[in-house]
């Protein structure tokens, strides 16, 4: 019993093979090719559970030989599981196929159903097809003897019809003229004309040939009426063109009629433009009797309502007249090539003089808007503009207004990049002139002197700088926007940020600071009239922009306006050099202009004093007190801005360093006194010989000492050089002892090496002493310190 349902699921698996073989899914299924593999190599072996001569017994007998218990039961599960598999892949291939065998059943039927039907209408129109011929050969036999009589009798009839036409054509021409109705008159000309031409010499025919010319003579005078006429329309001078060059008028001179007849409409439109232009720029003014009202509306447009007069005026008049006449003299079906060549000649002239004038026009304007605030509507106009030349070009292929369009919106943008550049040169020199009033104007008491606010006004001035500019472009960037047309064109949008943005506005501005800056070096320092504080500023002003501001501005504007062309841009390092340049010069200048003003002190109170015939020093001189303190407060104005600086190592014990200096005076003093034959001029280029040479005028650093340093050198130099000019008496001699002692006290502090004070003030005491001409007695060291602590 058993080996039967083994025999009978054999079975059942074989056919299962079959039909998958059969539908092709044998590749689908890898097990599947094993088997039917196994079933071709091994098809005679009986313990092949695939082959036709398995043996059951045998195969149980073999697997309990080889095989444990374990490897058997797992032998059974494997084989339980592939029969259940098998099981239902058959199960899903029969519903499969049994879902196909319904689906083509009911489509036999269908299709049997179909062509039943078709075969009785196929018969019902064979039955009607036979009647019809039956039908068609009855009628001809009956009419075979009248055909050509009927025939005969229809062509009289048609001649009889068109001889009444002609006889009846003066009427109708008459009653069309009437009526206005000259396309129909125009008609029935041109269907009777030929006929009346070739058959004129007969007298019957003559007299309608003539009443008819005399008639169309008088319906081309009407129509060329219309046409002179200014009221006409578009549609009536295309309708009487048409209708002149079908009564054989010549297609030249209805060219020039026509193009003369728009013209005067179209200067119309641009008279009215001028007169905007004229209104708006207040060359002419309303009319005096005029209501508020109306000379309110008269007042002249806004460039956006000008542009919107130009396009719904002048463009759209152009383009109806482009298109008309294109309609009647080029696009006509006729084989004379000459006439379109000569159509198209007269219409571009015609039409580039008077764009010509319309762009005059539009430029004046948008000159005019050079001076006004708002971007959004310039812009707008602008757009619009360009906008509706580009359809104007589609009218006309052989002309390229965009390119003439494109330049004056390109001018329009160039004159704003102006305008605004302008406006910043302005905005720097109010800059200017604030800073100017803001350090002449008094302090009141308690309150922070002029060097406090050094810093607040610089830092004033560089933000009010910068957020103008970024003010600036953002305006600018009107004329980039996504929704504007003539903005993504690259003959436009690159040109405009690359040159004019960021080279004819940024890069300009920041050279037109440096120039500035410049100029106030150009002036001598003796006739200077900026202030020294000024000076000071504007040096740390440009040497921000070197430090940030100018890679801040340039990286705003090229990420702002995405600039990419940058081969004739200027680079960076341009501006750093020249910004670097002014502030260097600047802060020279300040140091000269300051040295000047301590040295014109110094130098007035050297030439003003008797040194022969002066008393015994008691004080220090009060001119020393105040060059002390002027050099104070420029030490402490200079602080504001720059960072202290480098200093040389000095002694920490200053009394010390004083009284250095007064040993050393002392030690020459015995050579001066007891060895009168000793050149004491000769001695004294001895010395400098071994003393390091000092520059006056070398170029400052940008630190607060270096700029005190090259302060107090030119201070002391002029000293030096007045008091070689000068002859000393004894009390002479000591009182330069007192203030170069004095000076030594408070002017080490500010320099950059106290040794270079040290060495010009020896110089002072030394040129003093050679230029003594009575006794030259040195005064004490500690008389002078108890002077100078006094003083």
């Amino acid at each position: 019993m058993a080996s039967r349902n083994e025999n009978g699921g054999m079975e059942e698996r074989r056919r299962r093979r079959d039909l998958k073989m059969y539908y092709g899914l044998e590749n689908g299924e890898p097990e599947a090719d094993t088997s039917a593999q196994h079933v071709t190599t091994n098809s005679t072996d009986p313990c092949n559970l695939d082959g036709a001569n398995f043996q059951p017994q045998t195969y149980l007998s073999k697997l309990i030989q080889e095989r444990s218990l374990t490897e058997l039961m797992d032998e059974e599960q494997k084989m339980v599981k592939d029969i259940r598999g098998l099981d239902s892949d058959m199960q899903t291939l029969v519903y499969e196929n049994y879902n196909k065998f319904i689906s083509a059943t009911d489509t036999i039927r269908k299709m049997k159903n179909d062509f039943r039907k078709m075969e009785d209408e196929m018969d019902h129109l064979a039955s009607n097809m036979s009647a019809i011929t039956d039908f068609s050969a009855s009628i001809s036999g009956t009419l075979q003897d009248r055909r050509q009589q009927i025939t005969k009798l229809a062509g009289v009839h048609s001649l009889l019809k068109k001889l009444q036409f002609l006889f009846e054509l003066p009427a109708r021409l008459n009653k069309c003229i009437e009526m206005e109705a000259y396309v129909q008159a125009v008609r029935y000309y041109t269907k009777a004309q030929r006929v009346l031409h070739q058959y004129e010499h007969m007298p019957s025919f003559q007299g309608i040939h003539t009443d008819c010319e005399a008639i169309i003579k008088q319906l081309r005078s009407k129509l060329m009426e219309r046409f002179r006429q200014k009221e006409s329309t578009a549609k009536q001078l295309t309708e009487c063109v048409d209708l002149l060059m079908q009564l054989g008028e010549p297609a030249e001179s209805l060219c020039d009629e026509f193009l003369s007849h728009a013209k005067q409409k179209l200067d119309e439109d641009l008279e009215e433009l001028n007169t905007q232009i004229k209104l708006y720029s207040g060359e002419t003014t309303p009319g005096q009797d005029q209501r508020p009202a109306h000379a309110y509306m008269n007042a002249g447009m806004d460039v956006l309502e000008f542009v919107d007069l130009g396009c719904n005026g002048f463009l759209s008049n152009m383009c109806l007249v482009i298109a008309s006449y294109n309609d009647m003299f080029m696009n006509r079906a006729t084989t004379d090539e000459s006439l379109d060549t000569i159509a198209l000649r007269k219409l571009v002239l015609f039409v580039n003089d008077l764009i010509e004038q319309y762009f005059n026009f539009v430029r004046e304007r948008v000159q005019l808007e050079k001076e006004t605030g708002d971007n959004t509507i310039l812009v707008r106009a602008l757009d619009r503009f360009h906008r509706r030349l580009q359809a104007m070009n589609k009218l006309l292929p052989d002309t390229d207004f965009s390119r003439a369009g494109t330049e004056i919106v390109s001018r329009g943008a160039r004159d704003r990049v102006a305008h605004y550049l302008q406006s910043l040169k302005q905005h720097f020199a109010d800059c200017l002139t604030d800073i100017r009033q803001n350090l002449a104007a008094p302090r009141l008491v308690g309150k922070q002197d002029n060097t406090a606010r050094l810093s607040e006004l610089l830092g004033n001035m560089q933000s009010s700088v910068v957020d103008q500019i970024k003010s600036v472009l953002a305006n600018l960037q009107a004329f980039i926007a996504p929704d504007i047309t003539f903005a993504m064109k690259p003959y436009f949008r690159g040109p405009f940020c690359s040159q004019d943005v960021r080279e004819g506005l940024v890069v300009a501005f920041i050279k037109h600071i440096c120039i500035t800056c410049n100029e106030f070096c150009e002036v001598p320092g003796d006739k200077t009239t900026s202030p020294p504080a000024l000076l000071m500023i504007l040096s740390r002003f440009c040497i921000d922009l070197e430090n940030a501001s100018i890679s801040y501005l340039l990286s705003l504007a090229e990420e702002q306006f995405m600039v990419e062309e940058k081969v004739s841009a200027t680079s960076p390092s341009e501006l750093f050099a020249l910004a670097k340049d002014a502030g260097q010069r600047l802060l020279n200048h300040y140091v000269r202009v300051q040295g000047l003003t301590i040295s014109q002190m110094l130098r007035k109170s050297v030439e003003m004093r008797d040194w022969l015939n002066t008393i015994e020093p008691r004080n220090v001189r009060a001119v020393m007190k105040r060059v002390v303190e002027d050099i104070t407060a420029i030490d402490m104005q200079v602080g504001q801005l720059y960072e202290e600086g480098v200093r040389k190592e000095r002694s920490s014990d200053s009394s010390r360093r004083t009284h250095a200096l007064s040993a050393s005076q002392q030690n020459r003093r015995p050579q001066w006194n007891y060895a009168p034959s000793v050149d004491n001029s000769l001695m004294s280029n001895i010395q400098k010989l071994f003393s390091e040479k000092i520059e006056i005028f070398s170029a400052v650093e940008f630190s607060k000492v270096s700029v005190l340093t090259g302060i107090v050198k030119i201070s002391l130099k002029t000293f030096l050089e007045c008091v070689r000019l000068r002859t000393f008496g004894k009390y002479g001699l000591q009182q330069i002892q007192v203030d170069t002692h004095y000076l030594q006290l408070y002017l080490w502090r500010f320099v950059s090496d106290e040794n270079l004070v040290q060495v010009l003030l020896d110089e002072i005491v030394c040129s003093a002493v050679h230029r003594c001409v009575c006794d030259k007695a040195m005064m004490e060291p500690s008389v002078i310190d108890l002077i100078c602590e006094r003083g």
